[in-house]
């Protein structure tokens, strides 16, 4: 093939239907030869034209499927930060699809092994995957967004490979894959639990790591970035990802669920300097990671897994932006979960909400409308940030988590926190521009218990995970309810699944936006372990055959009862009247009296009913009315009476539910009294004439 000359500010390889536009970026660079593939055969051809930092040209017949990788030649000085090495074949940043994997040899490394200040000259071409040519033709048909407002969400984080891979229902040859997640045994679940969005653990093509494989482990959750544009090519159950997961999305939409991805802008599988030179660090080292001020030939390490994507860089700037717009126009996400997204918005000095990237995406035509959601935090300096994110994004609630957990594993002195986490955690999140949306609210994900674990084990036990059990939080705020683990002792396995139903339903009553950790409405327990990123088998894997119906049922019906009123999903603060004389909210004793500052101090207290006032309430769709509630919460082990309050009066109710006895419901309420058993929520609905 021939290279002709060809000036584009466009990056990345793009098929006109008679021949490829090849550019990539590089300041650093001084060639650029493009890598063309027929099995092992590679032909070299120089990038001759340069538009800015732009190297690019065009080959005549280099179709969709043509493999091909860069070659920079440039400088080698890595106390100066530089690391060009034309030895190695480079991935292109901007490939929308990746084929074959990184399969482990010293010649991946672009310095000399134990000699980190020589170039090595070995090739590494026999060891890396390729980029490849694709079409952007794929029928999406009539395919459009659910759009669902944030506020009338639920989220239901999940995993392409673990959800399906034994799952019964999903053919042999699509289980574990995009159309797997895709079939009608998935899809049927997902719409019959009632939620409106599946956020993907991470599906941009990522590298498996050397020391995971070398123990006979992989790299399960997949944060491990290579591609920031390609479909990760296992998860397909084809030969073509690009258009499997499109399908996907097409199939999703079809049964009104939106898609979310976790995306990891903050780092990429190369490491630290002494780790594999793939693509980022070959092209321009300087230009695409942060260093160390003093020492250049080292990275700064703000996520904790040997290097940090520099957002503050042009290059890299674009790169996110280029990459999140193409995963809406082209591949139709319906918005983004930010891992570790304090790096994202560091400058040279700190954190800027308002600068950078966030100003990017701010103005971005594009990306209005779709969902941003922030882990707000990372492990550089002052890198935990909850709550100091710009006011249309959304945010992982870790302390939601954590002090709902502690209130039903019977914590003292939390009553007070927890009241504030199931209002939408105004202490964070009650800023201008802020609603209670702000706040994420989970119990679990996929970074630590399931929540049948957090009922069931103390402590974590991450043996299998090859790391002494010294891997995952200690910090778990669970409690096993008398034994480690599994048991036949009933009455411990009472309290458990009381606590279970009650921690699911706290998620679904809560003001803010539920987050579900997909396996839990079935039980699925990973044994306890907290950490199963390198648990790519059945620790992790969705157990459909040992489902938990009964608990299924119950979040079923909770979701519904969510969906269905509006009171219970509010998209204004609690504290703000709609209306002259009107309270949203009323929190009281067990007695049914008010609650006063004196009470909420109470060390030992542990029980609280919240009363809402479905007359006025904001809403997205307008200011409506719905059914008033009165929920009564028991932290204690033992039955508690409570009072329904003369305030909001004593006539009207039924019972929505009662996590300790799951199958009443609708029962009218013809007692100023109930008896709510020990870790149970019971819910009291009046409807409004």
């Amino acid at each position: 093939m021939r290279i002709e000359p060809w000036s584009t500010y466009r990056l990345g390889a793009h098929w006109d239907g008679q021949g490829t536009v090849f550019a990539v970026a590089s300041a650093a660079a001084e060639a650029v030869e493009l890598c063309l593939f027929d099995g092992e055969d590679e032909q070299r051809l120089e990038l001759q034209t340069r538009t800015g930092h732009i190297h690019s040209g065009r080959v005549q017949d280099a179709g969709p499927g043509t493999k091909y990788g860069f070659r920079v030649h440039g400088p080698w000085s890595p106390h100066e930060g530089h690391r060009c090495n034309p030895h190695k074949l480079l991935l292109d940043p901007y490939g929308r699809q990746i084929d074959g994997v990184v399969r482990w040899n010293q010649a991946l490394l672009g310095h000399m092994a134990g000699r980190p200040e020589t170039m090595s000259r070995l090739d590494s071409a026999p060891y890396v995957p390729r980029s490849v040519v694709v079409s952007d033709e794929f029928d999406w048909g009539d395919d459009r967004s659910p759009a669902t407002p944030i506020g009338d969400s639920i989220l239901y984080e999940t995993h392409v490979r673990g959800m399906t891979k034994i799952h019964p229902g999903v053919a042999q040859e699509l289980r574990g894959t995009y159309a797997g997640l895709a079939s009608d045994a998935t899809l049927e679940h997902l719409t019959a639990l009632g939620i409106t969005a599946i956020e993907l653990l991470p599906i941009h093509h990522f590298v498996q790591d050397q020391h995971l494989l070398a123990t006979g482990r992989r790299n399960y959750w997949g944060y491990n970035t290579i591609g920031f544009f390609a479909p990760h090519h296992e998860y397909a159950a084809g030969e073509d990802p690009v258009s499997e997961f499109k399908g996907m999305v097409k199939r999703v939409h079809t049964a009104g669920l939106e898609v979310i991805l976790d995306v990891v802008y903050n780092h990429t599988a190369e490491g630290n300097p002494m780790g594999p030179t793939l693509c980022f660090r070959g092209l321009d080292n300087r230009a695409w990671y942060r260093l160390e001020p003093g020492d250049r030939s080292w990275n700064l390490n703000w996520s904790g897994t040997g290097n940090t994507l520099d957002l503050s860089s042009p290059v890299v700037l674009r790169m996110v932006m280029d990459s999140l717009r193409y995963w809406v126009a082209e591949m139709h996400v319906d918005g983004f979960r930010f891992d570790l997204a304090t790096a994202l918005g560091r400058t040279a000095i700190d954190f800027d909400p308002h600068g950078g990237f966030f100003g990017a995406i701010a103005q971005d035509p594009v990306l209005q409308g779709v969902k941003l959601i922030a882990e707000p935090w990372d492990v550089g300096p002052s890198g935990y940030r909850v709550g100091g994110f710009p006011a249309r994004w959304s945010e992982l609630n870790d302390k939601y988590r954590d002090e709902v957990r502690d209130f039903w594993r019977g914590a003292e002195g939390i009553l007070g926190s927890f009241a504030t986490r199931l209002t939408g955690s105004s202490d964070m999140f009650g800023k201008p521009g802020r609603q209670p949306t702000a706040s994420v609210n989970y119990v679990a994900s996929h970074d630590g218990f399931t929540l049948a674990d957090v009922v069931s084990y103390d402590e974590r036990h991450n043996l299998a995970n090859g790391e002494n059990n010294r891997d995952g939080h200690p910090d778990n705020r669970s409690w096993n309810g008398g034994v480690e683990g599994p048991t036949d002792d009933p009455e411990i396995r009472a309290i458990r699944d009381v606590r279970r139903r009650s921690l699911m339903a706290t998620l679904l009553v809560s003001q803010g936006v539920p987050l579900i950790l997909g396996g839990d409405e079935i039980g699925r327990t990973q044994g306890g372990n907290n950490n199963a990123y390198n648990q790519d088998n059945e620790v992790s894997w969705f157990s459909w055959e040992e489902a938990d119906m009964a608990f299924l049922d119950f979040t079923r019906r909770m979701i519904d009862l969510r969906r269905s009123h509006p009171s219970l999903r509010r998209t204004a603060w609690l504290h703000e009247h709609a209306a002259p004389g009107i309270d949203h909210v009323g929190w009281f004793t067990p007695a049914g009296e008010e609650m006063e500052s004196v009470d909420w101090g109470r060390p030992f207290a542990r029980s609280v009913a919240i009363y809402l006032d479905g007359r006025v309430i904001h809403a997205e769709a307008g200011t409506v009315s719905d059914d008033d509630f009165l929920i009564m919460f028991n932290g204690y082990r033992e039955p508690i009476e409570f009072s329904i309050p003369d305030a909001v009066g004593t006539d009207g109710w039924h019972l929505a539910f009662d996590t300790a006895a799951p199958d009443e419901r609708d029962r009218p309420i013809k007692s100023a009294t109930a008896e709510i058993a020990g870790f149970a929520i019971v819910a009291l609905q009046r409807p409004r004439t």
